[in-house]
Order: structure tokens, then sequence, then C-alpha cells
């Protein structure tokens, strides 16, 4: 057992000063407001926050940051650029790449990560000897890193959705394909069982690469798993999936019984109004991604409006351009500002709700992501003193702090960090070392 003394912490009912923390067993065994620390007590000063969910993540997206901007473009010539990186992945560059990312990520708060996880295959589209090994090695890198982790298993079967219908998978591609529902099913079944620090939940990647047909299929072969899908982040899917099917995305994956509040939409950036109805009525969560949705001129999405539906926010880091939980939910915010010229759309507290909470729930693992009795003792401590914080009010640290003002993350009782250092070591000198590995070095 193990108590840490909290000069203020974030609980479930607010800011309280004074706060003493019991752990035991991986959760929080006995927790006091308004105490004196004992002689024992590990000190933690500055705000104690739950640990950060990183909802949306797709890891190896990391190797592009600093390396595919200044050439002008939009989503779907970066795509070409994401493939790619994606075809230079194997086992031991997954596995040194994601453990360097999810180190970063501990880095900067995040203590669960949802990894959208479609690289399935060897490149070309022919199954490794055990079809589930880059899926194994994103299971090791997030031990490694001492993160916990939903492996969001992903069907991912057509190329593209136009006008005209489907189009076949584009050469980088194919790998992340299984073929048919089928198939997928049977090889994401295969998979090894969950843990304490990793469970298993499933992904639709999105109408354009699911048929209507087939939809339904994943929906029952997911039964009783999370399940996400990327919806609605480009105009280009709407038009195309109102011309082939004559409906929205949001409307087709409700006739296929695909929302509901084991559901996860990602972005939902360009839902209609209609839309906005059916996700919060049948209490779809959304995941907001907005340092990655800015970054790709994918434009700015109705966040107040899904969340006074009924839609549970969520919020993830996506591609990586900036690894910072508390950028992603001061963007949510910021961006609302942005389009209706008002201050406070949410409040502190919403905000870190969306980032902590929201995010373990939408994830399966609801045990965590606050901090009370019972729950997962996973938790960071962010300083007061620095050039950032410095000033701030405890209770709207979230608006001046960033991941370099994190010095200490526990998961499950275990200190992953301290005094703003990685048990790994140099996190930098990985993360070189891994992307060197997969796209060779810096970009001239």
């Amino acid at each position: 057992m193990t108590a840490y003394w909290c000069e203020t912490a974030w609980l479930t009912g607010g800011l309280a000063r004074r706060v003493r923390m019991v752990v035991g067993g991986g959760t929080i065994r006995q927790l006091e407001v308004d105490v004196a620390p004992q002689p024992e007590d590990v000190r933690l000063t500055g705000v104690t926050l739950p640990g950060m969910a990183n909802t949306h993540s797709h890891v190896f997206h990391r190797a592009l940051r600093g390396r595919v901007n200044g050439t002008g473009g939009n989503f779907w010539s970066w795509r070409e650029q994401m493939y790619a990186v994606a075809a230079e992945l194997n086992p031991d560059t997954y596995l040194m790449l994601a453990r360097a990312v999810f180190a970063e990520m501990v880095l900067a708060g995040f203590t669960l990560v949802g990894e959208f996880h479609y690289v399935h295959h060897r490149p070309g589209g022919k199954p490794f000897g055990d079809p589930n090994v880059m899926g194994l090695a994103l299971r090791q890198a997030a031990e490694d890193a001492g993160i916990r982790m939903t492996l969001l298993d992903t069907c991912y079967l057509e190329g593209g959705l136009s006008g005209a219908g489907h189009v076949e998978l584009h050469p980088g591609q194919r790998r992340f394909s299984d073929g048919t529902v089928d198939a997928w099913a049977a090889r994401m079944s295969a998979r090894r069982p969950e843990s304490d620090r990793v469970r298993l939940g499933a992904a639709i990647h999105s109408v354009r690469a699911v048929r209507r047909e087939d939809l339904p299929k994943v929906v029952a072969a997911a039964k009783g798993l999370p399940l996400h899908v990327h919806l609605s982040e480009q105009h280009g899917e709407n038009h195309a999936c109102r011309l082939f099917y004559g409906c929205t995305p949001t409307e087709l994956l409700d006739e296929a019984g695909a929302l509901g509040g084991h559901v996860t939409a990602i972005h939902a950036t360009h839902a209609t109004e209609r839309d906005v109805e059916l996700l919060g009525g049948t209490g779809t969560g959304a995941c907001f991604c907005p340092t990655t949705e800015r970054d790709l001129a994918d434009g700015i999405g109705p966040a107040r409006a899904l969340s006074d539906a009924g839609a549970t926010l969520s919020l993830g880091s996506d591609q990586h351009v900036v690894i910072d939980p508390f950028e992603e939910l001061r963007g949510v915010e910021m961006h609302e500002r942005l389009l209706t010229n008002e201050r406070d759309r949410f409040s502190a507290t919403d905000l870190v709700h969306a980032a902590t909470f929201n995010g373990y729930r939408a994830l399966g693992w609801s045990d965590g992501g606050h901090l009370s009795k019972g729950a997962l003792a996973d938790f960071i401590t962010v300083r007061a003193d620095t050039v950032n914080t410095a000033g701030s009010r405890p209770e709207q640290i979230v608006y001046s702090c960033v991941a370099s003002d994190v010095s200490t993350v526990v998961v499950g009782g275990d200190v992953v960090v301290s005094e703003g250092r990685h048990r790994l070591g140099d996190v930098g000198r990985l993360l070189g070392g891994a992307i060197e590995r997969v796209v060779g070095g810096p970009a001239s």
C-alpha cells in the first residue's frame, strides 16, 4: 500500500484541498479530504487529476509529424503520405514506434489509449504467420510504456466510396483488409484475452470502408465490445453516401444498428442537425480530435450541439500532430468560441470530464478516469509553478498547462513518470530512433 498526499486534487465532486489517497492492488483503497500528510506519504505538489484517456489514436501516424506540411493539399492527399508510412511497418518496427509514442503519451498525462488498429497484414495483404502479430506488437508496446490500452480491431474492407459506389482497395490499403466480415471476425476472435492493462474493442473504419450490407454483420460480431467508427470527417464522405445510399453516414449506421451507448463516433465534424439528433438520442458518444481536425483542414464539429442532444464527448490525439491532452480539451472550447463568438461554451469541469471519465467509459474502462474510492489508481499531477501555470488558479489550471508541466503519472498504482521523466528514459531519443527505422532520417 502506498499513500499519496495531494496539495489539490480534482475529485468527482470537484477540486478538494489536502487530499490523501491510499493505493493498493491497482485501485484507490482510501480517500480523505482536508487532512495533514503522514511522514511516509508521497507528496504531490500542484494539481492532481484523474488520468487522461486518449480515446482515438493511430499510433504510426506519429511518424508523419513535421514531415507533411508545406506542400498544400488536403485530407485526401495527406492520406497518400500516410499509406507510404504504413507500407514500412513490420512487427519489429511497429513495436519500436508504438512503444516510443505510447511513452510520449504517458509523459503528456495520458494513462489510457484507444488504438484504432488496422495495420493487420503484410504489405499487399498476405497475412503474417500469426495473423494478429501486429496487434500483439501494440500490446507489448503499451505494457512496456506503462499505459492502459483498448485495442480497437478495425474492419476495413473497401477502398472508399463515390457516388457510383464503393471502390477497390488502394495498394496501400490492402494490408488493412481481411477481405470479408467473416474473416475479420474470425481473426479478431483469435486475439489474446484481456488483461489488467489491455482490453479489447472493435471498430468499423467508416461507411466508406464497409458496405451497407456488411455493417450489421460487424455490429453482431462486436457484440459486447466498445465499437468505434470514423464518421463524417469530410464533406466528401457525406456527399458520396447521399448519392449512393440516399442518406447520411449517420443514418446508414442507425439503420445497421451501429449507434448506441457502446458506440463512439470519431470526429462527427460534418454531422447534420438530423445526425446530431440521432447520435444524441441513441446515447452514442462523440470523440473530438481538435488538433488533427484543424491540421488536416477537416473543419470544426458541433461539439456543443452534440453534448446538448445527449452525446457523451471524449477526446483523442488521432494522428498525433500534437500529443497533449490539455491542448485537445482546450481545442473543443476554443473551436466553439470561433463558431459562436461566445466564451465558456464548456466549463473546465466539462472539459476535464471529457478528457478523463468519458474517454475511459468509451473505451470500456468505466472503473477508471475518476478519483474516488474503489476506482483504478490512474492519476497525474500538474505542476502549478511553471512558466505556463504560475499564477493560475487550481480550478483553471487546465487552461494554462501543457503536457510538459506534468510531473507525475501513476497507472494502476505504478509510478510511470516521476519528476517529469518516464521510466524508459529519454523518450525523445526513443522516438527519433523508432521514426528513423520507419521513414529514415529527418525530412530534407
